[in-house]
């Protein structure tokens, strides 16, 4: 069966906003002893359990005391190409990370 999983930027951070406030939730914090804790401001706090709105200095934060942290680091992550054939090797242009964009 195929599977198909078509993400927006509202439903993911749906997702996120929900597993943030059941992960404070989970560790027995207050949203006032999780902004204490994070130095993230309660009225940002509650903005984000109830609408998703934060900065993303903000959010990192809450996640270091939540202990979730890591699973930031991954986000846009170059990944490796998969070589198929001998071909794909012969043909391929030597890879370089590029120091700037173009205009398309």
């Amino acid at each position: 069966m195929l599977d198909i999983n078509i993400y927006t930027p509202h439903s993911v951070m749906e997702k996120l906003k929900i597993n943030i406030k059941q992960k404070r939730l989970f560790l027995n914090f207050t949203q006032e002893g999780l902004s204490k804790r994070s130095g993230v401001s309660l009225g940002s706090l509650k903005r984000f359990e109830s609408n998703g709105q934060i900065s993303l200095d903000s959010l990192l934060k809450l996640a270091f005391i939540l202990e979730c942290l890591d699973d930031f680091k991954n986000i846009a992550n170059l990944t490796k190409r998969t070589i198929n054939s001998i071909d794909e090797i012969i043909d391929a242009k030597e890879i370089h990370t590029k120091k700037r964009g173009s205009i398309k």
